[in-house]
């Protein structure tokens, strides 16, 4: 009797050893990613590359146009959205956000009351100038899924020149960043 006690004693130790010795711990990081992209853009020539859109609009002299910007944003973590206006002879009037919404069910519920969004970007100050900012976007899903994105409407109203045709560069970069920087 007191030698089965022994030996069970002695299979439970061994047991309890075998199966402290299966635990796994598993360490990963996620990079912090913000993608930009103005697919539906028409009025000029984009060129997008992963975390930067840039526009380039062209005109004629007294054509004071309205451009609207519908871009999407996707994030993994906070982010802002700066912009660099660039041109020899326009001048950059307005700058704000026109429309903001969710594109599907991967998008955070609370993103866009959460939004930061000055009321328009001073034309006067020196760029870059923080057009958007906020929390994580995208609750899963890759750079190209149709439903985790938020989509931005930038409104730009420019004043062209009076005698000559006009050409203006607009660089957007999100990057991450915590709300409180």
């Amino acid at each position: 009797m007191r030698l089965t006690l022994i030996a069970a004693v002695v299979v439970f130790l061994a047991c309890a050893s075998v199966e402290a010795q299966t635990s796994v711990t598993l360490k990963a990081t996620v990079s912090e990613t913000v993608a930009l992209s103005a697919p539906a853009f028409t009025d000029g020539n984009v060129v997008s590359d992963g975390n930067t859109v840039r526009i380039t609009v062209s005109g004629s002299k007294a054509e004071s146009p309205v451009i609207h910007v519908p871009l999407l944003v996707r994030s993994n973590t906070g982010f802002k959205i700066s912009a660099v206006f660039e041109s020899q002879t326009a001048v950059l009037e307005q700058l704000s956000v026109a429309d903001v919404h969710a594109t599907g069910s991967l998008v955070s519920r609370q993103i866009v009351n959460s939004l930061d969004v000055p009321r328009k970007v001073d034309k006067d100050a020196s760029g870059p100038w923080l057009v958007l900012s906020g929390p994580r976007i995208s609750l899963g899903g890759t750079l190209t899924s149709p439903n985790n994105a938020l989509k931005v409407t930038l409104l730009i109203r420019l004043k062209p020149p009076m005698a000559t045709d006009w050409t203006v560069h607009l660089t957007l970069v999100g990057t991450p960043g915590s709300l409180t920087q």
